[in-house]
């Protein structure tokens, strides 16, 4: 398909009112021209590609900003031979061809030689500013070009947007249809929205607005499965982590301090693959310190899922029941009959799965711990990484502040139960990548894609 065949879209409008941000929240690109709060930034006219399965079919034009509308709207209004009543597309013609156009008004004149090479305008317009003569002037001249605009009013989420005296004054002017799409902070179906409108406004166009809006929809629903794949990974990778360390009060607290780094190592890997999922940048997270205290040790070797696990591999004459009481005897440090029991078992081969579980419980029995991460750790976790997403789904490419997540989450936490997929990988050690037993099983990839499907926070 040649530039052509595509359809062409200006975005226009007075400087700094955020048309580069659209375009960069609309094209999903962090990187797309350059966004400051310094009025003029964009001084060339810069085309964006809107792909369609790979294929491009829309190009929107990033325009320089419309600085002396009401000069150049007086000067429209001299330039017109006496007697010729030219309509509004043939006064912007012979007002490009005359000097001017490449002298006091050469930045406007950009912006009208572009929509009259388009065929419709996007108006974005700054809803926090009041609306004044010179913007009314701007408008005028910009439907003199003859194409179908739509005025998009921009940063209506700040306290001191003017969204209704902006829909009334457009009104006034003939433009009844805009679109309210905050760049930095757009509705979740801002993209739905804004494709709709123009497919209304540009009927001719219809069907491919329509793809357009399918595929932003289904982008949505398949960038927010990846992500929970991701989190679900993180997790499964953290519940499974095990450290072990001799008893010494020395060892333990550098064991704890070494699994600590690793948990936030593993933490800030998630982020950034979640920040790259959503195409921002690897410094726009505004990182918050996990506050991993104390490693838990012992417990988890025997949790409910690990004796479940043990007894399928142990002999008839050991039950489950009785490897749970020596496990209470080893957690207390005790050398009861039921500590006998198992190192009679393990000794003399009742327990099947010796090989699996037996180097680590006699390991416990000549002076070794296993520390693992707290439930509390996970859920904290499991929370801020749910935060995170529902952040960034929410968050335009044009924010230029760094992410920052809800900072209450106490309730939240307490109110939460591990998913069992997290349990069960507490059996697991084997399970966790940044483990030295790491084996990518397909029981480890079963457990994650479970996880991502049922048991995340809904945004």
């Amino acid at each position: 398909m040649t530039d052509q065949d595509m359809l062409h879209i200006a975005v226009v409008g007075h400087t700094n009112t955020g048309k580069t941000s659209l375009l960069r929240t609309l094209t999903h690109d962090v990187s797309f021209g350059q966004v400051d709060d310094a009025p003029g930034t964009t001084r060339q006219v810069h085309g964006a590609r809107v792909l369609l399965k790979d294929r491009c079919v829309l190009i929107l034009y990033d325009t320089p900003g419309i600085e002396d509308s009401m000069g150049l709207l007086d000067y429209l209004e001299q330039i017109s031979p006496p007697g010729d009543r030219l309509d509004g597309p043939d006064r912007i013609r012979l007002f490009l061809q005359g000097p001017e156009a490449s002298g006091r008004y050469e930045q406007e004149a950009r912006v009208l030689a572009k929509l009259l090479d388009c065929q419709a305008g996007l108006y974005v317009i700054d809803a926090r500013d009041p609306v004044l003569a010179k913007h009314k002037d701007e408008l005028y001249i910009l439907s003199s070009c003859g194409r179908p605009l739509l005025p998009i009013l921009n940063f209506v989420a700040s306290p001191g947007a003017r969204s209704a005296e902006w829909r009334a004054a457009l009104a006034r002017l003939g433009l009844h249809t805009s679109v309210e799409f905050d760049s930095v902070s757009p509705p979740i179906d801002g993209e739905d929205t804004l494709y709709r409108t123009l497919s209304i406004l540009l009927s001719a166009h219809q069907p491919l607005f329509l793809s357009l809006q399918q595929q932003a929809a289904e982008l949505k629903v398949s960038r927010r499965a990846a992500a929970h794949t991701l989190i679900a990974g993180l997790l499964i990778d953290v519940a499974a982590l095990r450290t072990t360390s001799r008893l010494g009060s020395e060892q333990l607290q550098q064991a704890v301090i070494a699994q600590q780094a690793v948990v936030r190592q593993r933490e800030h890997a998630g982020v950034q693959a979640l920040l790259a999922l959503f195409q921002f940048r690897q410094d726009d997270y505004l990182a918050h310190p996990l506050p991993v205290t104390d490693g838990r040790w012992s417990i988890d070797l025997f949790h409910p899922q690990a004796i479940k696990s043990m007894g399928i591999h142990v002999g008839k004459g050991m039950a489950a029941g009785v490897v749970a009481g020596a496990a209470a005897d080893v957690l207390s440090a005790g050398l009861s009959l039921g500590t006998g029991m198992l190192i009679g078992a393990v000794a003399g081969g009742a327990l099947l799965g010796v090989e699996r579980w037996g180097t680590r419980v006699l390991g416990r029995l000549r002076g070794y711990r296993e520390l693992t991460v707290q439930d509390e750790i996970l859920l904290l976790l499991w929370l801020r990484q749910s935060l995170l997403l529902d952040t960034l789904e929410r968050r335009g490419h044009a924010a230029m502040g760094p992410v920052q997540l809800p900072g209450q989450v106490d309730d939240a936490i307490r109110v939460r139960k591990l998913p069992k997929q997290l349990e069960a990988a507490r059996a697991h050690p084997e399970w966790s990548s940044v483990g030295d037993q790491f084996c990518d099983s397909h029981a480890r990839q079963q457990a994650i894609a479970v996880l991502a499907h049922t048991a995340f926070i809904q945004g």
